[in-house]
């Protein structure tokens, strides 16, 4: 959104190893004058529909957390559309195995149907 964020993320398999829990929040050493964020979201497969389902619930309330992003694999990406109330936004995460990291990009329609940048982000793993 024009500006740097600066995010942890943990991730690890839950509810019998059908979901990949992702929690995200901004960090602590995240300049003071950032907006603070908090979310968890749930990354599962349907084996039936053969697609990803990914839930967000976040700081901003039950509202948002209504709409399911459904996604597909296509290479090293998992890409996704949720159809909020207020417009399409796109999320996708990219692995690159040269990086060893996950790219984190979200977009979102405008007003005139154009496609714009939400967000970039870059995931790699915290030193160990």
């Amino acid at each position: 959104m024009g500006r740097a964020g600066h995010h942890d993320l943990q991730a690890e398999w839950a509810l019998n190893h059908q979901f990949l829990r992702i929690y995200e929040k901004t960090s602590a050493a995240a300049p003071a004058d950032e907006h603070k964020y908090e979310a968890i979201w749930f990354l599962g497969y349907d084996p039936i529909s053969e697609r990803y389902v990914l839930h967000l619930m976040d700081v901003y309330g039950a509202r948002f957390s209504e709409t399911l992003g459904y996604g597909v694999r296509d290479g090293n990406a998992l890409k996704f559309v949720f159809e909020y109330p207020d417009g399409p936004f796109h999320t996708t995460f990219l692995w690159s195995a040269e990086k060893n990291a996950w790219e984190w990009r979200m977009e979102q329609k405008d007003k005139n149907g154009k496609w714009t940048p939400f967000a970039d982000l870059q995931l790699t793993r915290a030193p160990q």
